[in-house]
C-alpha cells in the first residue's frame, strides 16, 4: 500500500476549488451568450416582420435571415453578424407563415451546428476547457496523494463524475455542436463539485479492504462514464420538454415568452440525440451490473445477495432498458420518453445520495 500524501491532497482541494471558480466564470458566459443571442434575435425577427408588412409580402421571414451569410445586413452591426443553429432553422408546419410567431417558433435543426458563434461562446467554451484542465489536476493530485485511483468514497466519486461530465461534454463539440447546453452541463458541474465538498468530503486515505482489488478499476470506472452520459440525456431531456411546451405554445397562437430557447434545437432533435446517447450509456450500465456481480462473487462467494445498492443499480437498469424498450417498440416519443429518462437519472441520484448515506450494506463505502 502506497503512504497518504497529505501535501498533494492538499493541493487536490486547490485544484478542486480553482476549477469551479473557472467554471462559474464559463457558466456566466454561456448565459451570456444566450440571453444575448436571444435579445438579437428577437430585434432582427421585429426588423424582418416590420420590413414585409411594408413590402405587402406574405412570404415566410427565416429566422436570422441574412444572419452569417453573403446577404448579410451591415458588417458593423452585432446583431446583424449573428449566427447561430436559427440559421437553419426548422420550420414547423403548424406555425403560421409571414408572422412573428411563426418565425419566433423556428428552432435549429437536427444538425446542431452554429456556424460562426459570439465572443461569449467562444469565451464560455474556452473556459471550460481551463476548467476541466484543471480539474483533471485535481483529480490526478487526489490519486497521487492517495496513493491509488480517486474513486474510493462519495468524495472521490462526484468530482471525478464531475469532470467526466465536463470532459464527455467537451469531446462532443467536437463532433457536435452542443453549446446551447453549455449553461446546463457547466451548471450541474458546479453543482456536483459544490456538493462534493460541503457534503462528501472526505481527507486522503486509503481503501477498506474490500475495495482494494484491480475489480476497482474497472467497474467504477465504467460506472463513472456511464453516469456522466445519463447526466448530459438529463439536461437534453429536460430541455426537450421546455421546448415541447414552447413549441405547443405558439403553434396554438400563444406569445415566445422563452426566447432564449429558440438557440436551442427543437423537441424531436433533442429526443433523437438524447436516445442515441443514453443507448450507450445503458451498454456502460449493463457493463457496471455484470462486472459489480463478478466482483461481488470474488470478494463475498456470491455473483448477487439483494444488497440495496445491487438492487437499485438493478432498477436504475430496468428503467433505462424500460426507456429504450419503450421508445424503440411502443411508440413512447415526445414528452413521456422525456420523462422516462428523466425519472431513469433520478434514480441514479438516489442510488448515490440516499442509499450510500441512509442504507446499511455492504456497499456502505461513502466514507462520511
Amino acid at each position: 500500500m502506497f503512504p497518504i500524501n497529505e501535501t498533494m491532497g492538499q493541493y487536490s482541494e486547490l485544484f478542486m476549488l480553482l476549477a469551479a471558480g473557472t467554471y462559474t466564470v464559463a457558466f456566466i458566459a454561456f448565459a451570456w451568450d444566450l440571453a444575448k443571442s436571444s435579445k438579437a434575435l428577437k430585434s432582427i425577427d421585429l426588423k424582418a416582420a416590420a420590413a414585409s408588412t411594408s413590402a405587402g409580402t406574405s412570404a415566410k421571414v427565416p429566422v436570422g435571415a441574412g444572419v452569417g451569410s453573403s446577404t448579410s445586413r451591415t458588417a458593423g452591426s452585432g446583431e446583424d453578424r449573428l449566427s447561430g443553429p436559427a440559421d437553419r432553422a426548422e420550420r414547423p408546419t403548424s406555425y403560421s407563415s409571414g408572422t412573428a410567431n411563426g418565425a419566433a417558433g423556428q428552432t435549429a435543426d437536427d444538425s446542431m451546428r452554429y456556424g460562426e458563434r459570439r465572443a461569449p461562446a467562444r469565451v464560455a467554451v474556452a473556459l471550460t476547457v481551463l476548467g476541466a484542465s484543471i480539474h483533471a489536476a485535481a483529480v490526478l493530485t487526489r490519486a497521487v496523494g492517495a496513493g491509488r485511483v480517486p474513486w474510493g468514497n462519495m468524495y472521490e466519486f462526484l468530482t471525478t463524475g464531475a469532470f467526466l461530465v465536463a470532459a464527455v461534454f467537451l469531446v462532443a463539440l467536437v463532433r457536435r455542436d452542443l453549446r446551447f447546453l453549455g449553461t446546463f452541463v457547466v451548471g450541474l458541474v458546479i453543482i456536483m463539485l459544490v456538493a462534493a465538498s460541503v457534503a462528501f468530503w472526505t481527507p486522503v486515505g486509503h481503501l477498506v479492504p474490500a475495495l482494494q482489488s484491480y475489480w476497482l478499476i474497472i467497474h467504477v470506472s465504467i460506472a463513472v462514464l456511464s453516469s456522466a452520459l445519463f447526466t448530459l440525456t438529463f439536461a437534453m431531456s429536460a430541455l426537450q420538454l421546455v421546448q415541447s411546451h414552447r413549441q405547443k405554445a405558439i403553434s396554438a397562437g400563444g406569445a415566445d415568452k422563452l426566447g432564449f430557447m429558440r438557440l436551442v434545437p427543437s423537441a424531436l432533435s433533442l429526443e433523437n440525440l438524447s436516445y442515441r446517447i443514453n443507448a450507450i450509456a445503458f451498454i456502460g450500465w449493463t457493463f457496471t451490473l455484470m462486472f459489480g456481480a463478478i466482483w461481488a462473487e470474488k470478494a463475498w462467494g456470491r455473483f448477487w445477495g439483494w444488497d440495496t445498492k445491487e438492487v437499485w443499480t438493478f432498477v436504475i437498469w430496468v428503467v433505462y432498458a424500460g426507456y429504450l424498450h419503450a421508445r424503440a417498440t411502443r411508440g413512447w416519443t415526445g414528452t413521456r420518453a422525456a420523462w422516462l429518462s428523466i425519472v431513469g437519472y433520478l434514480c441514479v441520484v438516489f442510488n448515490f445520495t440516499i442509499v450510500n448515506q441512509f442504507f446499511n450494506g455492504l456497499h456502505s463505502y461513502s466514507g462520511l
